[in-house]
């Protein structure tokens, strides 16, 4: 993966008749735009004070590309004694059909910056025909577990490790706190942003959907989309629903962050009642005005600042020594 200089923006497609090729070049052209230099004004400058690069994670049956975010040597606040042993953040992009983990550049090089950690963001398999939601959720997954297994390698400390997703990435990071939990592992924390945290034939029956469908963004026809790509014909969709998860207790302490203007608004914010009531420690916070992907959009969305003050708040408390 890399970033281009120059690219330009593709007009949005007619969702309801894409096919498997037009979604193909409808996403190299939207990802080659969301990797470009041109587009840093609105996702904003990544923070100088961290290490960005790209490495390749061996999975079983497959080699995963991640976004890796270190702190720079030397950098205030990161310290030589902190080369290794950093606290883990394992990130998920938003998008799930489109999308790249350049696009978070901004949140994740700040985080590592300033928390100090390191920052993985899962290149993961887009959504397509032939590659469901399953197959994502898997790639968050196995990321986590391949980087906690071989912790040294990587510098970090496995017992102070975060997960941390954006809109279907938040999905995938709900799933893969309730799988740590099932595999013994401890989180010290989950970060929720935007979440789509259920892919039933319920997802639409919703306020927010009804009030958000078509503004400020032509939602509902991309949401329809992403579930038909989401769970093909045979697919249990409640497997792969955060929302309807048998028992949401023992995880991780949860950040919800919902921005209102938004139609999955109510998915987040029904997340975060299910969490409490299963005894889960969650803050909900809703920024009033927001919309969807506002905390990659910090050159046109002016609560990503205090978003982002938020999650490297609640981050440093959890992930603190």
């Amino acid at each position: 993966m890399s970033e281009t200089t120059t690219a330009q923006r593709p007009q949005e497609p007619d969702w309801s008749t894409l096919t498997a090729e037009e979604l193909v070049a409808y996403r190299d052209a939207e990802n080659r735009f969301r990797a470009s230099s041109a587009i840093r004004a609105i996702t904003g400058q990544p923070d100088p004070g961290a290490v960005i690069d790209w490495q390749e994670v061996a999975l079983p049956g497959r080699d995963l590309p991640v976004r890796v975010y270190r702190p720079a040597p030397g950098h205030a606040g990161a310290g030589a004694d902190r080369a290794t042993g950093l606290p883990l953040v394992l990130h998920v992009h938003g998008g799930g059909f489109v999308g790249t983990a350049v696009q978070c550049d901004w949140a994740n090089s700040h985080l590592a910056a300033q928390l100090p950690a390191l920052v993985v963001s899962v290149e993961h398999r887009l959504l397509a025909p032939e590659t469901p939601l399953s197959d994502a959720a898997e790639d968050g997954w196995d990321v986590l577990d391949h980087v906690l297994r071989h912790a040294a390698r990587w510098g970090v400390d496995p017992a102070r490790t975060a997960v941390f997703g954006e809109s279907c990435g938040g999905l995938i990071s709900a799933l893969a706190a309730i799988r740590a939990r099932e595999a013994g592992v401890r989180l010290r924390a989950q970060v929720l942003v935007n979440p789509a945290v259920e892919v039933t034939e319920t997802m639409f029956d919703y306020p927010s959907i009804t009030e958000y469908a078509y503004t400020p963004s032509r939602a509902l026809p991309l949401l329809r989309f992403f579930q038909q790509l989401a769970v093909p014909p045979g697919t249990d969709s409640r497997a792969l629903s955060p929302l309807y998860a048998d028992d949401l207790g023992g995880l991780a302490p949860a950040l919800v962050l919902v921005p209102t203007q938004d139609a999955v608004a109510d998915h987040g914010r029904r997340y975060a009642e299910r969490l409490r009531a299963a005894g889960t420690s969650t803050r909900l916070t809703e920024y009033p005005g927001a919309k969807h992907a506002f905390l990659s959009m910090p050159g046109v969305e002016p609560q990503a600042e205090a978003a982002r003050a938020e999650i490297l708040e609640f981050l440093r408390a959890a992930l603190a020594e």
